[in-house]
């Protein structure tokens, strides 16, 4: 094969090989090699090896910033919110809460924290919103 990948609208393929450590919390640690396979349009031409690295990890870094955020501090995936709109809807004001608290100073790590405080401080709440 002469490395060209005969599929349309595919520019490159990728594996990333990553050495994961588990702790389990005993003194033992675990080391697993986790392969990441990542398919782009992207061509060599455009786009280096380095450059598409770089690219993954920035989707990761989203990932980690809004989605686990909306997974984890708001537990969106056991939602029950299913008719016409209403999902979209609440993803919406979870959005708006998040960016909400960033733009106030709270990092994605921080933003359990600070929803907790809103919901005992209402007052607080209502200026950090304008009213």
């Amino acid at each position: 094969m002469n490395g060209s990948v005969d599929f349309p609208h595919v520019g490159q393929v990728m594996c990333i090989e990553s050495f994961v450590t588990k702790l389990d919390g005993s003194s033992l640690r675990k080391q697993d090699i986790e392969l990441i396979f990542c398919v782009t349009s992207l061509t060599p031409e455009t786009t280096s090896p380095a450059r598409l690295l770089q690219l993954h990890r920035g989707h990761w870094a989203i990932e980690n910033k809004v989605h686990y955020v909306r997974d984890v501090t708001f537990d969106e995936d056991r939602s029950q919110v299913a008719k016409k709109s209403a999902p979209q809807v609440m993803a919406s004001f979870r959005n708006f809460a998040i960016n909400l608290l960033r733009m106030a100073g709270a990092t994605a790590g921080q933003t359990a924290a600070a929803t907790r405080y809103c919901a005992r401080k209402v007052r607080a709440t209502l200026r950090l919103i304008g009213l």
